[in-house]
């Protein structure tokens, strides 16, 4: 239960200026007001630990909150939220000025404004600088100075009061007032949406929470522009490149709680708006009629980035047609793998052939193909030819398979056009582009069925005119976790040359993993009586029984028989966040069995969350300033309790990486002892472990079973039950994503 504290801040512990996070110590007083609990105190002053954008000892605080059991420091009072008061005794007075929160007064000056000006000290600062030159050491200057620094914290402190007290969190609070500085108020009172849009961390929800408390009008062109902004936004995230005007119109509606008159207005006047495109019907790009969408709502960026990839793919196929004599070519391929004791199939070798004699070209195919050979005899040809070539894949963990792979260094797409933080701009951004071009004459990308369409562009924009563009990847994965279906886009308009891999290799036919990953990409129920081999199903009914069972593998079973290390060999991957065997649950569940709470480990918790030190992390959405990006997987090696900080090591393809997190950033990081199988893609782990239950019935899908499945290096094992199998290998429905990419592609240039 909530409880109440009001007293004065003795001294302040930690303060992370950046996330505001602190512990203080705080003596409590009588509490003013009525209608509060208030909290039970032993004699002295109590530890209490929150945000607190601005604090300064000496201040009286009102705090709302409870008590808390931390394992290492004892009773805390959790502070939910705060109330700044102004100090009223000489005493309190005097701490507050004595803190350094009023720049120009120390202890001693502050003392000697106390001893002059009593209860008044305060009155006399802000608004009688004149009075304060009656004090030994202060002349007029020094006191005109002390009163600004005294209207600047004032400032300050009215502006956290007056977010606070519209219901913004401190932590947002703080944010705000970073970004706006003096000004918040105002831009806050004119316009509240801007703060989504201009703000990091502040989204559309909260921006409507604060604009709801200041009384803004529900039909308030502001509202509604920036609802039909979130919706599209919104829409990407899911991976729409657009949304049909219909489409967003009455989502907009549903959100936002109007009728369709104020949004198809406000629609209408937005597209002018730089940020907003609408393309009409009679604008459509391509006339094969397979678009019915009257009109269609894009998002700027996504639009300039669905043009830029047409116009860049039609401009390098154009610009690389007819390079080579193929005749040449293959004598060479057979040349190169002769030399080598390497035999190419049918397939690779005109996979190779195309590849190489195009200025665009796709390799697509399931595990056991042979992407990867047809790589690395491409690499060779490329380097024969004196064609200096690079490698690059969407993810750390992606790169280094192909490091691994080729014994040829890879990075992932950011690393390879430099994306970096600039002092000289203070933003982000990508250090190779048109201005500044790659030096590759080719360009192999693997997994590039994870490329989101506005990366993809990018890399295009930093491709020099000629270059050579391999694309490597499996069209039946799931799509990206970002806007676009690049890789099926580009198939299905049919202007890029595609070579398609089917056949399974010997080696490859021995493993049941490659057999039934095909096995479920065709329809057919995987093989799943076999006694030894490196693909197991174990059938378990109620979701309580594969949870129980889960675990079990995982922490003691799999280890035993295959000496697997349950942290870093083992990945748990489901199809869903909720639910008992989500996963939400399945990592409380596996965190307390693979790595408990002992004594002398450090951890923290925020959020709801128990951060160890070893614990199993994800990054879940991009940081570009880090340098780590959405589903990237590491693991906890440093926790600092007096900072609140943790240091998380990554993999990459140049080796290990540490990552530091404050506070703030905790919200970045989830536990990744389970995680969904969006989220696996791109990566490889030596065994997988995925649940396949009714209980996840909507999640029942082919390839979200098929991506599961070819996760696995050496071992697969799905607990559940066989109907569960059958339901998601004979659904075979992809969701649909809006996009216009293929008919762009397909359009006849003008």
């Amino acid at each position: 239960m909530s409880e109440t504290l009001q007293g004065i801040v003795e001294r302040i512990t930690y303060h992370n200026p950046s996330s505001h996070y602190a512990v203080a110590r705080l003596m409590p007083a009588p509490l003013s007001g009525s209608g509060r609990r208030q909290a039970r105190t032993q004699p002295g002053a109590v530890t209490i630990v929150g945000y607190f954008p601005v604090l300064a000892v000496g201040e009286s605080l009102r705090i709302l909150g409870e008590w808390v059991v931390h394992p290492e420091y004892g009773r805390q009072f959790k502070v939910q939220a705060h109330e700044l008061l102004a100090p009223t005794t000489a005493e309190g007075i005097e701490r507050y000025l004595a803190s350094g929160a009023v720049r120009g007064v120390g202890p001693v000056t502050a003392r000697r404004i106390v001893q002059a000006f009593g209860v008044d000290a305060l009155t006399v600062v802000e608004s009688s600088p004149e009075r304060l030159t009656q004090i030994e050491g202060i002349g007029s200057v020094r006191a005109e100075a002390i009163t600004r620094a005294m209207a600047e914290h004032r400032d300050t402190r009215d502006i956290m009061i007056f977010l606070q007290s519209h219901g913004v969190t401190p932590g947002f609070a703080g944010r705000i007032y970073r970004h706006y500085g003096r000004r918040t108020v105002s831009v806050v009172r004119e316009n509240p949406y801007r703060l989504a849009d201009e703000v990091n961390g502040i989204g559309f929800r909260t921006a409507d929470r604060l604009a709801a408390n200041l009384g803004v009008e529900p039909t308030s062109v502001y509202r509604v522009r920036a609802g039909l902004r979130y919706v599209l936004s919104e829409a990407s995230a899911e991976g729409h490149v657009y949304l049909p005007r219909d489409a967003l119109v009455e989502q907009t509606c549903s959100t936002l709680g109007i009728d369709n008159l104020h949004v198809d207005s406000t629609l209408a006047a937005m597209a002018d708006d730089a940020g907003v495109v609408i393309e009409e019907t009679a604008h459509n790009p391509w006339p094969t009629g397979d678009d019915p969408t009257p009109a269609a709502v894009y998002l700027g960026h996504l639009y300039e980035a669905e043009r830029g990839v047409a116009d860049s793919l039609t401009t390098l196929l154009a610009e690389c047609s007819g390079l080579d004599d193929p005749e040449t070519i293959r004598g060479e391929i057979q040349r190169l793998t002769g030399a080598e004791g390497q035999h190419l199939g049918p397939e690779q070798a005109d996979a190779v052939e195309l590849a190489f004699t195009s200025g665009v070209a796709v390799i697509t195919g399931g595990p056991g193909t042979g992407k990867t050979t047809c790589v690395n005899c491409l690499l060779k040809l490329f380097e024969g030819a004196g064609l200096r070539a690079v490698l690059a894949a969407p993810t750390g963990r992606a790169a280094k398979r192909l490091a691994e792979a080729t014994g040829r260094e890879a990075r992932t797409i950011h690393r390879l056009l430099e994306y970096a933080y600039s002092p000289d701009t203070l933003t982000l951004h990508f250090g190779r582009d048109a201005d500044d071009p790659l030096d590759a004459q080719a360009v192999i990308v693997d997994e590039v069925s994870m490329v989101d369409l506005p990366l993809f562009d990018h890399l295009l924009q930093a491709l020099r005119p000629g270059t050579r563009l391999v694309l490597v990847g499996d069209a039946d994965q799931l799509p990206p976790v970002g806007p676009g279906n690049a890789l099926r886009d580009i198939i299905r308009s049919g202007t890029v040359p595609v070579a398609t891999l089917t056949h399974i290799f010997r080696q490859a036919r021995e493993s049941l993993i490659v057999v039934n990953a095909h096995r479920v990409n065709r329809g057919e129920m995987p093989l799943l009586n076999a006694r030894d081999g490196d693909f197991f199903f174990v059938e378990r009914d109620a979701p309580e029984a594969i949870l129980e069972e889960l675990i079990t593998l995982c922490s003691e079973r799999l280890p035993a028989r295959f000496g697997l290390d349950p942290m870093s060999d083992i990945q748990v991957i489901t199809p869903m966040r909720r639910t008992l065997i989500g996963v939400d649950h399945l990592n409380q569940e596996l965190q307390r069995v693979l790595n408990c709470r002992q004594a002398g480990h450090p951890e923290l918790t925020q959020g709801g969350t128990t951060y160890r030190l070893q614990d199993k992390v994800m990054q879940i959405r991009n940081d570009y300033e880090k340098g780590v990006f959405n589903g990237d997987i590491g693991q906890i090696v440093v926790v600092d309790l007096d900072s609140g900080e943790l240091t998380v090591s990554f993999p990459d393809a140049t080796g290990p990486r540490e990552i530091r997190y404050d506070r703030a950033d905790l919200e970045e990081l989830v536990l990744a002892y389970a995680i969904s199988v969006h989220k696996s893609q791109g990566s490889e782990y030596p065994a997988v472990v995925m649940p396949v239950s009714t209980q996840h019935y909507v999640m029942l899908q082919r390839n979200l079973l098929y991506t599961g499945i070819t996760r696995a290096r050496r071992l697969v094992t799905l607990v559940g039950t066989r109907k569960a199998l059958g339901i998601a290998v004979r659904n075979s429905r992809v969701d649909q994503r809006f996009s216009r990419l293929a008919g762009r592609l397909a359009a006849p240039r003008r």
